[in-house]
């Protein structure tokens, strides 16, 4: 529900996190693995990716390379609108990765709503949760990095690994455990 004008959430994941990247190379079986999908299928989307024009392939013997082509009439605005829909998988998680502290990361609210396949417009903003006992400022300098590059409000509450495990009483918390939640990957 994100872009429905893709045919699947995948190619929007794959294709976000190859524009999103735009000088990245990145091996089919590491996309896979990011993205949680089969080699196969990642094999299947990259074919007619390469095929459009969108995407460049690289082989090195076996393994296959892959990457956003920059040089099409349609790099900018496909771009733009992939860092408004499915941009946030491909950069949030990056930027709090490298953050001490941060032991888990969800997005929630309307983003991760659209995600689970709930109708509805492109969120305006995104909501994010950070378990962990990161540094607040480094947390906040994440977000609005990711803020600039998604072209959207980045609003980002952190909670403490035992106030995420027992909400108890927070009607804060329990209303976020109950609704979509997008977790994000946080490997390097």
């Amino acid at each position: 529900m994100l872009l429905p004008l893709l045919r699947s959430p995948f190619q929007g994941e794959l294709l976000a996190w190859l524009f999103l990247h735009p000088d990245g190379e990145f091996s089919l079986i590491e996309l896979a693995r990011r993205l949680g999908v089969s080699h196969a299928t990642a094999s299947r989307e990259a074919d007619r990716l390469v095929s459009s024009g969108l995407v460049l392939e690289r082989r090195m013997g076996n393994l296959r390379l892959i990457r956003s082509n920059q040089s099409t009439v349609v790099t900018r605005p496909l771009t733009e609108l992939l860092a408004v829909t499915f941009g946030p998988m491909a950069i949030v998680g990056e930027l709090l990765a490298p953050i001490r502290g941060v032991d888990r990361a969800y997005i929630y609210g309307s983003w991760a709503a659209r995600y689970q396949g709930e109708p509805g417009p492109v969120p305006g903003d995104l909501d994010v949760i950070v378990v962990g006992a990161a540094d607040p400022d480094d947390v906040f300098e994440a977000a609005g990095t990711a803020q600039r590059r998604l072209g959207r409000e980045v609003n980002v509450r952190i909670v403490t690994p035992a106030a995420w495990a027992a909400p108890g009483d927070d009607p804060f918390l329990q209303s976020v455990q109950t609704r979509p939640l997008f977790e994000l990957d946080l490997a390097v």
